[in-house]
């Protein structure tokens, strides 16, 4: 998937959701604009100027990227809203209001958006490349100079991994009891399961990260993959035992396969299998530059909220999360149920 803002829908929402990047983006570029309604508006002619274009240009990436533009701000005043803007902002000669019937609006984040569509200007490309330098530095100061661990960051991500931890054991334990099988079980089939949930093995997912041989997997992982990876080996360990029950006697590696074939089309777990893997995809190519490429058809734009819950007021490193009561109340609880 390409990165590049000109032609990556994903890419140029990724940044303009980051209100965190929106806001140092704003002070370092000091574009100008009206304030109206406490915020910077700009009209199509003070657009054209500011990217150095024709305005006829800013009218055909509008026809051609409307729905985009108007989710990221784009507004067309008509009637009163017209009026009220032209006795509010005496200072923007935008004609007489009778015979104008409307009056489109960009909104600094609007202007953002068509800097990163425009081709045909240096302004818009020297923008751009500011826009990309500010949202790295943005993201390297909020998570302290790199973004391995990004994942802990999130509040949810110790409760997941201490519930993904016992289901593990239970898991484990089951292969033990309850399947006929040589040493290497454990790793064969850690592995399938990883490949039924988001579709790499853990060599794979290990290249793609850039992780080292010491790294663990499961602690770069987002709560939502570790919940349904636990969901899955508790339904397997579950399973195991009732089959063992009921021949009186240990699954085959065959018997076991069959188990997770079924589970992987489970009705239950695939919604769990496809949110895990929308949000590992695409949160990996917005945080970590990192492209799962078997998982490229379920990267979506990032929504604002996850840019609050790994660089905002709540995130808060794993260090800090060990050293929080309440979160350690929270596996407290979790340890004694």
């Amino acid at each position: 998937m390409t990165k590049d803002l000109t032609s990556s829908t994903i890419s140029r929402q990724n940044i303009l959701n980051n209100n965190y990047a929106l806001d140092q983006i704003e002070s370092n570029l000091s574009l100008g604009g009206t304030y109206w309604h406490n915020e910077a508006v700009f009209t199509k002619v003070q657009v054209a100027e500011l990217l150095e274009i024709d305005i006829r240009t800013v009218e055909r990436y509008l026809e051609s990227h409307y729905d985009e533009l108007i989710k990221n701000g784009y507004r067309v005043l008509k009637n009163f809203d017209l009026k009220q803007f032209k006795e509010d902002v005496s200072d923007i000669d935008v004609g007489d209001i009778s015979k104008i019937p409307s009056l489109g609006l960009f909104t600094f984040r609007t202007v953002l958006n068509l800097a990163m569509l425009v081709t045909e200007s240096e302004k818009a490309k020297a923008i751009r490349n500011k826009i990309l330098d500010i949202v790295i530095d943005v993201v390297a100061q909020k998570v302290g100079g790199h973004t391995k661990y990004i994942n802990q960051r999130d509040e949810s991500y110790l409760p997941s991994a201490y519930k993904e931890y016992n289901y593990r054991k239970e898991f484990t334990d089951a292969l033990d009891y309850y399947l006929q099988a040589d040493k290497w079980k454990y790793g064969k089939y850690t592995n399938r399961i990883y490949e039924i949930i988001f579709l790499e093995n853990a060599q794979e997912y290990k290249k793609i990260l850039d992780l080292k041989d010491k790294d663990q997997i499961r602690e770069t992982m987002y709560s939502e993959v570790l919940n349904a990876i636990a969901s899955f080996e508790h339904g397997l360990a579950v399973e195991m035992k009732q089959a063992y029950e009921e021949l009186s006697r240990k699954l085959t590696t065959k018997e076991l396969d069959a188990l997770i074939e079924k589970a992987a089309k489970s009705p239950y777990l695939v919604p769990h299998i496809d949110d895990a893997r929308a949000k590992m995809s695409s949160r990996d190519l917005c945080f970590r530059d990192a492209l799962h490429q078997k998982l490229e058809n379920y990267i979506q734009s990032v929504p604002e909220g996850d840019f609050d819950k790994f660089l905002g007021e709540t995130s808060k490193s794993l260090e800090e999360r060990l050293s929080d009561p309440e979160t350690l109340a929270v596996l407290k609880r979790l340890k004694d149920r």
